[in-house]
């Protein structure tokens, strides 16, 4: 198998359908009280101080005095809502093996007991001579019902999603371009290179043995890399120097987690919009570096003369890459895709640890 250099065929214009559709992990059971996320904690949060801004409003005579009052009740309900989350986190393989009745009773349950400690903390803090305890624990019971709705819609959210891409995947992995494509390839080589022809067959094989594997929730970076190079070794026996790629890999940010075959789709969508249009070819870069914790993955290619017939996909692969890394590390993922100083620049930042 010959060494390559990956020059970031840009995902350029959109997405051409992958030869593997990314796996959104459909094997794996969705947690309904995954509370451990930023992004449901920031939500959680807002939507509690949302309802307390509004009941401040009763009464208030004055911004100022509605102001005072929301401080005041958020002393109580911001700590109580942080419990409770980090209850529902602490417990959430447990209340998953309840029925749905039952996980609503368990969570407006540990609601109604946040409610009376946030009761208890303004008694505290204000020193009254009296608390409304059961108005506080009712109004708890009745805000984390709301809470584990939102949740149990979320779980369901993602189960069709990971459904759905998971028949995707099914469907559009294994792309017959690509195969017919190899296979002559491979032909060509047999009788000049037969070497060549054999390393060739490999890394199809291996290639298709990676797309039609059990899905499973998460891989990591050094394992997408190296899907993703055995892709190019394939794409670079087809277009020879037309295809000039670099890697520029940081060995510190292998062990982040990606959701499995998310790279090659975008590879692949560089090599179809950006380097397969030109009479010359282009160049491909993907680098990875770690920086404060944080694991950068950038994919950039170069873009066909404006004279070349080129391809314009639908976006879909982009949109699919996004919604996966969404589903894995939610607001904790960044990705972004377009133009940059004359080539197309796909961009994604995750935390080095991730879950599995």
């Amino acid at each position: 198998m010959q060494d390559m250099q990956i020059l970031s065929t840009p995902p350029g214009s959109d997405e051409s359908g992958p030869l593997l559709a990314p796996t959104a992990g459909a094997a794996q059971r969705i947690l309904v009280f995954d509370a451990c996320h930023v992004g449901v904690v920031l939500r959680a949060v807002l939507f509690v101080q949302g309802v307390v801004a509004t009941a401040a409003l009763f009464g208030a005579a004055s911004a100022l005095e509605w102001l005072a009052r929301m401080a005041l009740i958020t002393s109580g309900t911001l700590p109580a809502t942080l419990l409770w989350l980090v209850l529902a986190c602490g417990l959430k393989r447990l209340l998953q093996r309840l029925p749905v009745p039952a996980q609503y009773a368990a969570g407006m349950g540990l609601g109604a007991l946040c409610g009376v400690y946030a009761c208890a903390m303004l008694w505290l803090v204000a020193d009254a001579p009296t608390s409304p305890w059961l108005a506080s624990a009712a109004s708890g019971a009745l805000l984390s019902a709301l809470l584990v709705t939102a949740l149990q819609l979320r779980a369901r959210a993602r189960a069709p999603a990971a459904t759905t891409a998971r028949l995707a995947e099914l469907q559009s992995r294994i792309r017959p371009h690509f195969l017919f494509n190899t296979l002559n390839s491979a032909i060509a080589l047999v009788r000049a290179e037969p070497a060549q022809a054999e390393a060739l067959l490999e890394d199809l094989s291996d290639l298709f043995r990676c797309a039609l594997a059990e899905p499973h929730g998460s891989t990591t970076l050094d394992e997408e890399i190296a899907l993703a190079r055995r892709y190019l070794a394939i794409e670079q026996v087809r277009f020879g120097a037309r295809l000039r790629a670099h890697w520029q890999l940081d060995p510190a940010a292998g062990s982040a987690r990606l959701p499995p075959l998310l790279l090659q789709p975008l590879v692949e969508n560089a090599i179809r919009h950006g380097i397969e249009p030109g009479a010359d070819g282009g160049s491909l870069t993907l680098t990875t570096r770690l920086r404060h914790g944080r694991v950068e993955i950038t994919i950039v290619n170069s873009l066909p003369p404006a004279s070349a017939a080129s391809t314009h996909g639908h976006g879909m692969a982009l949109r699919n890459v996004r919604e996966r890394l969404s589903l894995l590390h939610d607001l904790q993922a960044d990705f972004s895709a377009g133009s940059h100083q004359g080539g197309y620049r796909v961009r994604i930042t995750l935390p080095l640890e991730g879950t599995a």
